[in-house]
């Protein structure tokens, strides 16, 4: 079985059992450090026999384990082209703006759409047209519901998503509720195909060209069952050098770009934050810096800000896991590109049918992944049993154990995942004990001291 078939057999594997995560481990690969237990923002991966875990509950598949993990072993699976062939009459490939900054030496955002024809697929259409709208939409809902809860958190990263939900449930209900951007694409490709095509929407499959894992994780197993619009998803890194040696054979590319500065800013951080007109409003990127923000504003020291934009990656989706060149330098080519742009092209309309179910009204609900038990009372003992343990650990988060933290390995005990002889601190001090009472007994005993 080649790579390919292994990645699909994996993917419908996943699928069918209704945990997908796109973030998987290679155990044949994993050497059992302990680099991605000390990156996960959740707490998510344990080192149990020499091999890392990655718990399901808790991974939110932002990808940090992908680019920290120095044998390779953490990978993420995704759908192939060749996986649905035949199965559609017309193909659309919906690309994230991050894609426009992985080739170098272009002026024309059409020549990556017109690679994107070529290499399969029968028409484009950007998310950054979506994106667009949905800029639109919610600078006009912030101004007619001036009684939402601030900050409003944006909901276009989905590890953030994930991590609010895992980390900080009681900010559940400042995510902003709207359709993602990739969903809205998806949507608005799919209308726009049937009025060209005349085919039925079952018989139009529409892709993502994803920069990272955790988008392929929303479209195939949406956070609280939202219906997904998207028939596969795509690495960048997969169809890269495809489209890269069709490129090259482009003289004219078709002019297919119908977005502008607003949408493919959406690419790096600060650009949906930027298109809101706002100056009240907050940007960041990397996980360890979003998670320091959402503290902020879980501790109500951000009340003066209306909008928080946060994304996992640095410095925003170019950085994602599933790219290919160096995140400032495809941040740099994205600057370059808008510079021949309009400013917008795409805005909101209540009479656009395609657009009339933006606002979800779909609440963030919080995860019980980092729950101990569902009884108060349990819970609380089990707290108790945790500050005790705490005093016998050394407290230095070594890792050794095979947990990120010593309060891990505290409540992987209270779970009955883990014992405390794990402790390396604790285990040495019990053979102290052992040997302590062992030469003890030795020099009280005559026979063996004879």
């Amino acid at each position: 079985m080649d790579n390919h078939e292994a990645n699909t057999s994996k993917l419908n594997a996943l699928t069918r059992e209704g945990s997908f995560h796109s973030v998987t481990l290679d155990t044949d690969k994993c050497q059992g450090c302990t680099h991605c237990l000390k990156h996960c923002p959740t707490n998510a991966i344990r080192v149990r026999a020499g091999k890392a875990r990655i718990l399901s509950d808790r991974c939110i598949d932002c990808g940090e384990c992908i680019r920290v993990c120095p044998h390779h072993a953490k990978k993420a699976v995704y759908d192939l082209l060749a996986d649905f062939s035949e199965q559609f009459k017309w193909y659309v490939a919906i690309p994230a703006p991050s894609l426009y900054g992985q080739f170098s030496n272009i002026d024309d955002v059409d020549y990556v759409l017109t690679a994107l024809k070529r290499v399969g697929f029968d028409d484009v259409f950007e998310v950054s047209r979506a994106a667009e709208v949905i800029s639109d939409f919610t600078r006009k809902f912030m101004e007619a519901n001036k009684n939402l809860k601030k900050p409003i958190i944006s909901s276009a990263c989905p590890a953030i998503v994930r991590l609010i939900r895992v980390r900080f449930p009681e900010l559940c209900d400042n995510v902003l509720t709207v359709t993602p951007p990739i969903d809205l694409a998806a949507i608005m490709a799919r209308a726009e195909a049937e009025k060209k095509t005349g085919y039925k929407p079952e018989e139009i499959g529409v892709f993502f060209i994803s920069p990272c894992p955790a988008k392929v994780t929303e479209t195939k197993a949406p956070v609280d069952g939202l219906k997904n619009e998207v028939n596969g998803v795509i690495a960048i890194s997969e169809i890269y050098i495809r489209m890269f040696v069709e490129m090259k054979k482009i003289k004219e590319p078709e002019p297919l770009s119908k977005s502008g500065i607003v949408g493919i800013g959406w690419a790096s951080s600060g650009g949906e934050s930027a298109a809101l007109l706002r100056d009240r409003y907050l940007a960041a990127d990397g996980i360890t810096h979003c998670i320091k923000v959402l503290e902020e504003i879980e501790n109500n020291k951000l009340n003066e800000v209306d909008f928080v934009e946060l994304n996992a990656c640095t410095p925003g989706c170019i950085g994602g896991a599933l790219t290919v060149e160096n995140p400032f330098v495809a941040k740099a080519r994205i600057q370059t590109l808008r510079k021949y742009l309009p400013v917008s092209k795409n805005t909101y309309s209540e009479d656009n049918e395609t657009m009339k179910n933006i606002y979800t009204g779909v609440q963030l609900k919080p995860s019980n992944a980092l729950s101990l038990s569902s009884d108060v009372n349990e819970a609380m003992r089990m707290l108790k049993t945790i500050d005790e343990l705490l005093e016998k650990f050394p407290g230095i988060d070594c890792g050794a154990c095979g947990a990120p933290t010593c309060r891990a390995l505290a409540e992987d005990i209270v779970l009955n995942h883990a014992r405390e002889s794990d402790c390396t601190f604790v285990l040495r001090q019990i053979m102290a004990g052992m040997f302590s009472a062992f030469t003890d007994i030795t020099a009280d005993s005559p026979t063996l001291n004879e």
